[in-house]
């Protein structure tokens, strides 16, 4: 049975915010396009999409000069509508900090991600597709505390 596809992505921040974004929402946003190896597919492959740290502070993450000391201790957290989730810290996500990309995508190749969802979550910095998330449906802003 194939898996339902979410119709919108919700974003909950760690201050109780939650921003919730159509797919044409999404669309209209500054995009940014990055080319991948899928291990997976065993191909190269174009996706376009929205910087995450740049979703991210519609819920207030701290992003850019706001990320420091106990803010490095926050984790973001992505998951698919099949369940599926997987862990990023901050840092991972917030260009100031790290090199790679990491975006909510809504087109490879140029067209519509169509079996992998609506919003597919794209790293280009790990060498296996296994934190990418197809079918993202919702991202949490966690404060880790240990």
């Amino acid at each position: 049975m194939p898996v339902k596809q979410s119709d919108h992505l919700e974003m909950h921040g760690v201050d109780g915010s939650v921003v919730s974004l159509q797919p044409a929402e999404l669309k209209a946003l500054p995009h940014k396009t990055v080319q991948v190896f899928n291990a997976h597919t065993k191909k190269n492959e174009t996706y376009s999409g929205v910087v995450l740290a740049d979703l991210l502070a519609r819920v207030h993450a701290p992003i850019g000069a706001a990320l420091k000391g106990r803010q490095f201790m926050t984790a973001v957290v992505a998951e698919g509508e099949d369940g599926y989730k997987v862990v990023y810290s901050i840092a991972e996500v917030d260009p100031e900090m790290h090199t790679g990309d990491v975006i909510v995508a809504d087109t490879r190749d140029g067209q519509p991600l169509g079996n992998t969802g609506v919003f597919q979550l794209i790293n280009t910095e790990d060498k296996r597709p296994a934190r990418w998330v197809r079918n993202l449906d919702s991202i949490r802003v966690l404060k880790v505390d240990f």
